[in-house]
């Protein structure tokens, strides 16, 4: 009798270890339910994280005017592209109304257009152009996170799409229809690329692998103003994406709006192991040049133009909780005394998971419809 218990008792086990593999590695029931929970009870550590006592925001922000914001722009764009212009070329590879059967169920969908660009060291990027068959004639570039490729992001692509703006889909380097090569290293051999971290390996005196991030974007809208014509382009990320939609509106004036979701903190507020992010999110020499309070500053400045970041309280990957309230009023009384251009910070409490909510793209879509 004994043995029979002890034997069932090994079989359960054994069975809900192979269950609990299987559940998280294919993300099955309860799969979600289960990470719900977790994401609940998140320590009050992380939702009410302080900065260092030490902190003066205000000695960290050397932009006070036109001419500054025109200066760090210049240096960013020497630093990333190593010349004084943003890229001015066309997609190595443009195919026309393509078929992926991932997509096909989209509603209000004309066409797909299919960007592959050819980049250092065979690392390329692919993008994907979803084109209305009702438009309102405005064109959204959306970029996905770490997660995986723009795929992840169907849900959201195709309620904008819904809503009648054509979309530009990113995935971040090495993620998704991006090639992940293999490079020859000196004194190293050769290396598989896997994640953004083994970058630094590229780097050289002509080239920095920052580029990656934002030659893909550059490109696409020289295709776009070539062939299309918006008046003015929109900007939404999520997670990493939302990093690169942080980023590239303080290089790029053509983007109008941007929105980024769980994109950012600045360095001195990332109190917390699941916000450290990755190389490019803490590259030394492209900080020096510009530091995130700069880059917020600078991505809102301009006629018609804003940056508004919008954050998961409750976030299950990073940048939970309220620390953006620690600048938030600093970066708006800059853009104030410029006189041009808005910022904002909004807290989605709605939801426990890193994501773009239902209630952040209603905001969105109604912010530039």
């Amino acid at each position: 009798m004994k043995k029979s218990i002890v034997l069932l008792l090994l079989s359960l086990s054994i069975f809900f270890l192979f269950l609990g593999i299987f559940v998280g590695a294919y993300d099955i029931f309860p799969y979600s339910e289960l990470n719900s929970i977790k994401n609940q009870i998140k320590p009050e550590s992380v939702i009410n994280a302080k900065p260092s006592d030490t902190l003066n925001i205000n000695n960290l922000i050397s932009i006070q005017n036109k001419d500054d914001i025109l200066e760090k722009r210049n240096m960013l764009i020497q630093f990333i592209w190593k010349t004084n212009n943003i890229p001015s070329q066309l997609p190595d590879t443009v195919e026309i109304n393509i078929d992926d059967k991932r997509f096909n169920t989209f509603s209000n969908l004309r066409q797909i257009d299919k960007l592959t660009i050819e980049m250092e060291s065979g690392v390329t990027s692919v993008v994907y152009i979803f084109l209305p068959e009702i438009s309102n004639g405005k064109m959204i570039l959306y970029h996905q996170g770490h997660s995986g490729g723009f795929v992840n992001g169907k849900d959201t692509i195709q309620k904008f799409i819904d809503s009648g703006f054509s979309v530009a889909a990113f995935s971040m380097p090495l993620i998704g229809l991006n090639t992940q090569p293999i490079i020859e290293i000196d004194n190293i051999g050769p290396v598989k690329f896997l994640k953004h971290n083994q970058f630094v390996y590229l780097e050289k005196d002509n080239f920095s692998s920052m580029s990656y991030f934002f030659t893909p974007i550059s490109i696409t809208l020289n295709h776009i103003d070539k062939n299309f014509s918006f008046n003015e382009y929109h900007m939404v990320g999520i997670s990493g994406g939302g990093w690169t939609t942080t980023v590239y509106p303080a290089i790029d004036t053509r983007i109008s709006e941007s929105f980024s979701i769980a994109g950012s903190l600045p360095l001195s507020l990332r109190n917390v192991i699941d916000d450290i992010g990755d190389y490019e999110q803490y590259n030394p020499e492209f900080y020096s040049i510009a530091n995130y309070y700069e880059l917020y500053i600078m991505s809102s400045f301009g006629e018609n133009r804003e940056h508004i970041q919008i954050f998961n309280k409750y976030d299950s990957c990073c940048f939970a909780g309220n620390t953006s309230n620690y600048y938030k009023d600093l970066i708006q009384e800059s853009i104030s005394n410029l006189n041009s251009g808005n910022f904002d910070i909004i807290i989605d409490d709605t939801h426990f998971q890193h994501k773009i909510s239902n209630s952040t793209i209603e905001l969105i879509i109604n912010k530039i419809i």
